[in-house]
């Protein structure tokens, strides 16, 4: 058996439909008409071009004297590359004792790192990161009331917009889980592990965007914005620092790990963080409604603009596609063999995402203008 595919990496991968023997050890590329599922290169599409777009944005905000945005887009891209490999393949750095193996991606367009790094996934740090950092900075709410409060909206911002597509993925086989390891994969709801959608969906975008903000924004010894090195290396602390804030947020939840975790109090115990996140998520939000008019918005953006209601659009799409074998589906397996996520979960986390869109888009007065 190959080192990069131990006996849990290949139950996982076959449930996916291929064998992790068979992979190219640096890049494949396909045909993306001949994916597993038609939905696979809808949402490539779709990521892809974000993380593309926001770029530019990126760019033309640094451009103009804000290497906020910039700052985010990269240091997301070394958050995923410290991440994701011991995640694929902890057995590399002396972590399959501590968390094992924990699940796999399925095999799309373009694939990295012994097929287990989708193209789309590399993608999605830096496209995620932007559209949730720039909603909430075009809402007005780092102008008005900081990074820390800002921060804290990303990270309610981020879970309403990730979850929709964290629920459904195991569904369309974009991903698989490996539900025998205890360790991290439980507590879950429905078919996805709840510290990843505290841990991931929330906490780490919300402190990296704390970190960028507060590193790459302040100003340079001249009165400047941050360039060149001065604005190298603290993107790089950002990006390396995001992972160990997990560590340290999943501490409540470890205290009843080990050897024979207590999975009841894991779920109680995060449960109720993410509560926190969705109280102070909602909170933030109604106190900008009710100051709004006081408190000018910046300026919208293009980017703020269009992208959300792109992908939310998208990610609506894929979810009425997937709702018939979802219905179907008997003790949250569908008739081939998939698990599905929490449908009340989802509705939520899409009431949350149209509610924040909804006070971005309304409220501006006329004299605000547009900027790219």
């Amino acid at each position: 058996m190959s080192t990069t595919c131990e006996e849990a990496a290949e139950q996982v991968t076959r449930s996916l439909g291929f064998d992790c023997h068979d992979v190219s050890p640096v890049v494949s590329v396909r045909n993306p008409f001949d994916l597993a599922h038609w939905t696979m290169p809808v949402l490539e599409l779709v990521i892809i071009a974000g993380a593309v777009w926001a770029l530019v944005h990126a760019v033309q905000r640094w451009r103009a004297g804000d290497p906020v945005n910039i700052a985010i887009w990269c240091a997301s891209l070394i958050y995923l590359f410290v991440t994701e490999p011991p995640l694929y393949f902890p057995e590399w750095f002396g972590l399959d004792e501590q968390y094992g193996f924990i699940f796999a991606h399925n095999i799309f367009t373009v694939q990295f790192m012994w097929d287990r790094l989708p193209l789309y996934i590399i993608a999605i740090y830096p496209a995620l990161s932007q559209l949730v950092y720039e909603v909430v900075r075009v809402l007005g709410v780092f102008k008005h009331r900081g990074a820390l409060v800002g921060s804290i909206m990303v990270a309610f911002v981020c879970q309403v917009f990730y979850e929709i597509f964290d629920q459904l993925g195991p569904q369309l086989t974009w991903w698989g889980w490996n539900d025998g390891n205890i360790e991290v994969n439980h507590p879950a709801l429905a078919s996805v592990p709840m510290n990843s959608m505290l841990l991931y969906a929330s906490v780490s975008f919300g402190v990296m965007t704390f970190l960028a903000v507060k590193l790459a924004g302040s100003r340079a010894t001249d009165g400047g914005p941050r360039r060149g090195w001065s604005l190298a290396w603290r993107i790089a602390v950002a990006g390396v620092l995001t992972p160990p804030s997990m560590a340290l947020f999943g501490i409540p939840s470890a205290v009843f790990g080990g050897e024979t975790p207590n999975i009841t109090a894991q779920a109680w115990v995060l449960g109720i963080e993410l509560g926190l996140v969705w109280v102070a998520g909602l909170w933030i939000l109604i106190s900008h409604l009710r100051r709004r008019d006081r408190e000018e918005p910046e300026p919208m953006t293009p980017f703020a603009r269009i992208y959300p209601v792109v992908y939310l659009g998208a990610m609506a799409v894929l979810w009425v596609a997937a709702l018939p074998a979802f219905l179907d589906a008997e003790n949250g397996i569908t008739s081939d063999g998939t698990p599905v996520g929490s449908g009340a979960y989802t509705l939520a986390c899409f009431a949350g995402a149209v509610a924040v869109l909804a006070v971005l888009h309304t409220g501006r007065r006329r004299a605000v203008v547009e900027v790219s």
